[in-house]
């Protein structure tokens, strides 16, 4: 019997590409919010499908890859208006976990990793304002990137928080991750490929489990061969709580700010979670949360300063490998506090971030992540794709 991964929303839509290109004769999958002409994309919730129209042009990314060779295969599952990071879907059911069967597979770009990890596309397009690419690519065993704010187009993209949101992509190999990046991020170049220094995250690192520690720590010897100068530091001096609560003020203000009008006209039916975070977010004023944004500044100036141009941070991707489907209460919100922690560093500060997929505890996958400084994007997605990649071993 075939399996049902389930990570499709629209599999019988295909779209040939434009042109020939960098990406002929490889397809991809695209997250359910990007503008397809003619076509009504549905952010994960049977209201906002109801309620609104077909697009009557491609999104700027939709275009630009279809102009490149890559055909278009579908659109994928994701969670209710991209407001969740564990890909559960009450309406439309949870895509399934290609290489850790039982648990979740990671959202809100959970059907895209799901595509990606079980070979139905050659790569695929998300997003991430919070860890969206990120998380579950790690859950599923594969490479994803989020971009630097703003370095890929976002025109035609259903908004959760503009000044976090950003489109980014993954796929089954460090080389595919590199040339979809020498698509979308054309204007980036660097002569260099290599960054002299390395900095290891401790407070991040201390949130990880004692399994993922472990399986993670293995590759530390491999990864001090490829810098210069190593250093073990603390990145938030305050703690790593102060800047995720900063971040989900932010982006909460911001969420209500970009969809209150239609949550409050069309009373939309959510999912359990989801609802209850719109709830939290209807409550917040931008006026009540100065030091919110104060602290973003402040996040971003450290982190600038800790990257520069020549410096690359090493931090795992998720504290342990994917909760088990169906699990709720304490257990599941500590966990997404946790991973959110873990994330909220490059989203606070708006900076490139690639995940490698490495096996963690039962053989289920994690995710190494290195972070660069601003713009660094082609510079860090070379870097991973011709030194470390090379020397991880494959998830069996």
């Amino acid at each position: 019997m075939k399996q049902s991964w389930n990570a499709y929303a629209t599999e019988q839509l295909e779209i040939e590409p434009l042109a020939e290109g960098v990406l002929s004769g490889k397809t991809y999958a695209a997250k359910d919010v990007f503008d397809i002409a003619g076509h009504i994309s549905g952010a994960g919730n049977p209201d906002w499908l109801r309620t609104h129209d077909e697009a009557d042009k491609h999104a700027s990314v939709i275009n630009r890859l279809l102009r490149n060779g890559a055909t278009l295969k579908g659109t994928t599952i994701t969670d209710e208006l991209m407001y969740s990071i564990n890909g559960e879907n009450a309406h439309y059911g949870t895509p399934v976990n290609p290489k850790a069967f039982g648990r979740i597979p990671g959202g809100s770009s959970s059907g895209s990793a799901v595509a990606v990890s079980a070979g139905l596309a050659n790569f695929a397009i998300g997003t991430d304002t919070g860890g969206s690419i990120r998380v579950p690519s790690a859950y599923c065993g594969i490479y994803g990137i989020r971009p630097t704010h703003g370095a890929v187009d976002t025109k035609g993209l259903i908004p959760l928080a503009p000044s976090f949101d950003t489109v980014g992509w993954m796929a089954r190999d460090a080389q595919t991750l590199l040339q979809v990046g020498s698509v979308l991020l054309d204007e980036q170049g660097s002569s260099k490929e290599t960054f002299t220094r390395m900095v290891f995250a401790e407070d991040v690192w201390a949130l990880t489990d004692e399994h993922t520690y472990t399986a993670s720590s293995q590759y530390f010897p491999m990864l001090h061969d490829l810098a210069q100068r190593h250093v073990q530091a603390i990145i938030a001096p305050n703690g790593l709580r102060e800047w995720v609560n900063a971040f989900r003020i932010i982006q909460g203000i911001e969420i209500w700010r970009e969809h209150r009008e239609w949550i409050l006209r069309e009373q939309p039916a959510f999912g359990p979670g989801i609802a209850e975070r719109f709830a939290w977010a209807s409550t917040l004023r931008e006026e009540d949360s100065g030091t919110a944004f104060t602290i973003r500044d402040e996040a971003r100036a450290l982190m600038d300063g800790w990257l520069g141009e020549d410096t690359v941070l090493v931090v795992p991707t998720v504290p342990a490998i994917a909760p088990l489907l169906g699990l709720s209460g304490s257990e599941v919100e500590q966990r997404r506090a946790q991973t959110l922690e873990m994330s909220c560093l490059a989203g606070l500060a708006g900076l490139p971030q690639v995940t490698v997929p490495i096996a963690g505890e039962l053989g289920c996958p994690i995710g190494l992540s290195f972070i660069a400084g601003r713009s660094q994007d082609m510079r860090l997605l070379k870097w991973v794709a011709d030194h470390v990649s090379t020397r991880i071993k494959p998830l069996s």
